[in-house]
């Protein structure tokens, strides 16, 4: 037939360099929304000018233009119905040569487009076709694109760096681990596009889900809830214990891509087993592949507030040792990764746009849903718990209120002074700096300074606004606000190293104006790093009489010999001291601390 399309060039090599796609791969075209791209078509006969090529772009099982998941275009202009979403383009580029035939069309695809696998139709007015395939991302070099990201260094970081660190430890002394990404592996294209067509949603509705993925908002969620296997066909299974013998203990993990793997060739069944940080490295590299802006943070003494109080209850028995069971607890440290995007879902127009708490560790539900976010960092800064997705959640893990009770014998309970009682929650909330190996502590863009008044305002209007629609505010859970007469801290007198004592010094000062007699109760736990009880290791008790104005130290050893037996069987210790003085006012401090090995040396 003489006018026909002999055949199509995707310039696979170029065009996936020109859209930062080429470290995936070169054999497939790889673009990105709102930018151009090209493609040669060689014809049998001289084109004009005047003729007509149709391009058609086609996504989902049951593409329509009205959802966004199909366009139609032509080399003169769009063809689109009314209604229409999602309107590609495309326009006879200058190095054409028409006379033999060899027309190149630079094609934009639309801004807003859904992201995934399209089939791509170039057709003439004869009617002559081919198809051929492209996968479209979205596109942070894109101004229109809602994930645009204006600074280049960040780009490279939060989009196209394969590699990262994850901090872990406690606040006291934490470390980094490596982290490989690897979110340009050539299966990553399969793999991801999997995790997205398996998702319930999908299921439920495939032309809703595949017409709602040019949103990163929708994106995120269903990335976040695939993430972990609660509730669907999901990549990883959590345990929180110490048996993995019929997995792989999180601690082994070393990279997102191996994950990855064993759960597509396994037919989409889970992998054994995540926990907070293997969760948000693999989630980390789905964005990434996406084109999604992200990073991993990790938040130390994080909150798990179950009933959405903004506080936290934490309980001691009579002998100063926290039970084993705590609805609410504070974990060690708490991994999640922030995604970079627009939220024009939500009032005051680009106020809330930026980077978005994502976690896709199960804890909560959202929605009937096992995920967490997007919440807008800047929300949970101002407090705005009012807002979705899940800002009273995360809120309450970097600045919830922690209050302490002792449980009395006869089932009642005493409220216990405590000098830490707004600042012990979120503390150096960190994420790997850009362009280096270095912490870069981002702990100010979720609160103000503790301590600070304007950290209390905020407290207080969050508390306000959580509580609407629930019967109002608990009136039991307020701090003490007297003055205290006796101050407590623990001080460290040795380094916290494996293998060696641990000594402290527990520091009394009675600021009252007459003779405190005290029970001083010392006790000294071992910790998974999710806050829960392991083990009792060490109970101590004194009694002294403190003078007004008197300051007492208290010397606590806590014996390698007695903690030997225990290691690899907690994350951490918590070193605990409580005091009852003869008027029955409590008094606590505490502090929690992983032990650090020591250094190897290879001669």
């Amino acid at each position: 037939m003489a006018n026909e399309i002999r055949r199509v060039d995707l310039h696979c090599k170029t065009n996936n360099a020109a859209h930062n796609t080429d470290e995936i791969t070169t054999r497939q075209l790889i673009v990105r929304r709102g930018q151009p791209f090209s493609i040669t078509l060689e014809m049998a006969f001289a084109f004009q000018t005047s003729d007509i090529l149709q391009l058609t772009v086609e996504t989902g099982r049951f593409p329509s233009q009205s959802q966004g998941t199909k366009c139609t275009f032509t080399n003169q202009a769009p063809t689109c119905v009314a209604g229409s979403k999602a309107i590609w383009s495309c326009k006879v580029d200058d190095r054409s040569v028409l006379q033999r035939g060899i027309v190149i069309l630079s094609v934009t695809p639309a801004a807003d487009a859904p992201v995934g696998r399209y089939a791509l139709s170039a057709t003439l007015k004869s009617g002559t076709a081919v198809k051929e395939s492209l996968v479209v991302l979205f596109n942070p070099w894109c101004q229109d694109d809602s994930v645009y990201l204006p600074d280049e260094k960040e780009r490279q970081e939060y989009v196209m760096n394969e590699h990262g660190l994850i901090y872990k430890g406690t606040s006291y002394n934490f470390n980094s681990i490596t982290w490989e990404f690897g979110q340009f592996e050539e299966e990553m294209v399969d793999i991801c596009l999997k995790l997205l067509d398996v998702n319930p949603k999908h299921q439920r509705d495939p032309d809703g889900d595949v017409s709602a993925r040019c949103n990163p908002i929708y994106i995120g969620r269903v990335i976040c809830a695939m993430i972990n296997s609660n509730d669907d066909m999901g990549v990883l299974a959590g345990r929180w214990g110490d048996n993995f013998q019929d997995g792989v203990s999180p601690s082994s993990w070393t990279g997102s891509v191996c994950i990855l793997q064993r759960w597509y060739q396994n037919n989409c069944m889970e992998v054994k087993y995540g926990q907070c940080w293997v969760f948000a490295g693999v989630m980390c590299t789905v964005m990434r592949f996406f084109g999604i802006p992200c990073r991993v943070v990790t938040n130390f003494q994080s909150a798990h507030d179950t009933d959405n109080s903004l506080t936290i209850d934490e309980y001691f028995d009579e002998y100063g040792f926290k039970p084993k069971q705590s609805l609410d607890n504070i974990w060690n440290f708490h991994v999640w990764v922030e995604g970079w995007m627009k939220r024009p879902d939500l009032q005051n127009e680009a106020c809330y746009d930026g980077w978005q708490v994502m976690d896709p560790t199960p804890q909560e539900k959202s929605e009937g849903v096992f995920c967490c976010g997007p919440a807008p960092v800047v929300a949970i800064h101002q407090g705005h718990t009012d807002l979705k997705y899940d800002i009273p959640f995360v809120f309450s893990e970097v600045n919830a209120d922690v209050v302490k009770w002792m449980l009395n014998a006869d089932g009642s309970k005493t409220k216990i002074h405590s000098l830490s009682d707004t600042a012990l929650v979120g503390q150096k909330i960190s994420t790997k700096a850009v362009g280096s190996l270095t912490r870069n502590d981002i702990t100010h863009t979720y609160k103000y300074q503790e301590g600070s008044p304007m950290e209390r305002v905020v407290y207080d209007h969050a508390v306000r606004l959580n509580s609407q629609g629930k019967g109002g505010l608990r009136t039991d859970t307020c701090l003490l606000t007297q003055p205290k007469e006796v101050e407590m801290s623990l001080e460290k007198e040795t380094s916290f190293k494996n293998a060696q004592d641990i000594k402290l010094n527990l520091k009394l000062s009675n600021r009252g104006k007459t003779n405190k007699k005290m029970l001083i109760l010392i006790n000294v736990q071992a910790m998974t790093y999710t806050g829960t009880q392991a083990k009792n290791i060490l109970h101590d008790q004194h009694e002294k009489t403190l003078l007004p104005g008197q300051v007492v130290n208290l010397p606590i050893h806590i014996p390698y010999s007695v903690y030997c037996k225990l290691t690899g069987n907690f994350d951490s210790m918590k070193v605990s001291a409580l005091t009852k003085d003869d008027k029955g006012d409590i008094y606590g401090t505490q502090i929690d601390f992983a032990l650090e090995d020591p250094p190897i040396s290879v001669k």
